[in-house]
């Protein structure tokens, strides 16, 4: 039996929450995304794994597979980059205090688990 449709709806499902909670931290902080930022996350963070559960459930797995292997490593490294990487205001280490920070913080940190949990779930669905 196949196992990817289910682990792939898992696993997009708990990004979609994780990455919920983060924009929540991101606007209580006052972090804001720039246009293009905004756009990359509403296609490729949130609407690409969506659409890649729905097609993990259709004949098109393959399909459905190779999306969430392209939007999961792409989240990955803006996520990394933004996060980690870049000095900026999205950097983990230049926020404002309070208990959003934290939040923050940490939804970063699972933000990047399910991502590379996703990328490797996406990569096993393509060697079936």
């Amino acid at each position: 039996m196949n196992d990817f449709p289910r682990f792939c709806s898992m696993i997009v499902l708990l990004h979609l929450v994780v990455a919920t909670l983060h924009g929540a931290a991101h606007r209580q902080l006052g972090v804001g995304l720039t246009v293009n930022q905004q756009l990359f996350v509403a296609i490729v963070v949130v609407f690409a794994p969506l659409l890649a559960m729905v097609f993990s459930w259709t004949r098109q797995r393959t399909t459905g597979a190779a999306l969430l292997l392209i939007a999961m490593t792409g989240s990955l490294i803006f996520g990394v980059a933004n996060h980690y990487l870049i000095a900026s205001f999205d950097h983990v280490s230049h926020l404002p205090g309070g208990n959003w920070a934290l939040v923050f913080q940490i939804t970063a940190a699972f933000l990047v688990i399910t991502e590379l949990l996703g990328s490797l779930i996406a990569l096993k669905g393509l060697r079936r």
